[in-house]
């Protein structure tokens, strides 16, 4: 069997640079589909499905190759956060999450050619968010990101943490391990040549020593 081919079902840098810590060569086709956060479905089946129509609707161009799709939001006490619509409602989510803990869900569709659906995963992080207040708050209220980020922060500018047993990586919107540990699996079809654990990298990257990552990925540090 050919190894598979793969294409990114998104726009983000960041989605992009954490993709190739995996070793995979990707074509990049953003998805422009609705959103619908007020669904009566649970947070996981929110983010799962909408990364689900993320990948079909790409595939319709992609007959030949599998499909990465990924969809992150946000729950604060039960509330699903997306992407905020302006600066006031960013400025809004924040002042609501900073100071306590909250969910990070990003929902996983992988849809190999010829598949009827994806096959498809919600990973969750509990995340604590930094007590912020003043000229931090408006640095970042006036920055280019805010808007492109459900709940209106990016993990990456240090405004919120996880425990080194959860998957920071997903807060950044790919579970690289959980992806990794599906690939490996043959969830894709033939395991994608290359294929690299992303560990080392995250824990470079990062400055940390991931607890997780070795166990979903079975590696030896």
């Amino acid at each position: 069997m050919d190894a598979p081919t793969f294409v990114l079902a998104s726009a983000s840098p960041r989605r992009r640079r954490l993709i190739g810590w995996l070793g995979l060569p990707v074509r990049i086709a953003a998805a422009d589909t609705a959103e619908d956060l007020a669904s009566a479905l649970s947070p996981a089946d929110i983010a799962v499905s909408i990364a689900a129509e993320k990948a079909l609707a790409v595939a319709a161009d992609r007959r030949t190759e599998t499909v990465l799709a990924f969809d992150t939001i946000v729950v604060d006490s039960g509330r699903v956060l997306g992407k905020p619509a302006d600066r006031d409602d960013a400025r809004r989510m924040l002042a609501s999450l900073f100071g306590g803990v909250h969910d990070v869900v990003t929902g996983v569709a992988i849809l190999p050619p010829g598949a009827v659906g994806p096959d498809t995963f919600p990973v969750t992080t509990h995340v604590s968010m930094r007590d912020v207040s003043g000229d931090a708050v408006e640095a970042w209220l006036a920055g280019d990101d805010v808007l492109g980020c459900a709940g209106a922060y990016n993990i990456e500018h240090h405004l919120a943490s996880v425990a080194d047993d959860e998957c920071y990586q997903n807060v950044a919107g790919i579970p690289l391990c959980h992806l990794y540990r599906e690939l490996a699996l043959g969830r894709a079809g033939a395991v994608p040549d290359g294929l690299n654990p992303p560990v080392a990298a995250c824990d470079a990257a990062l400055g940390r020593t991931c607890l997780l990552g070795p166990q979903l990925c079975a590696t030896d540090r």
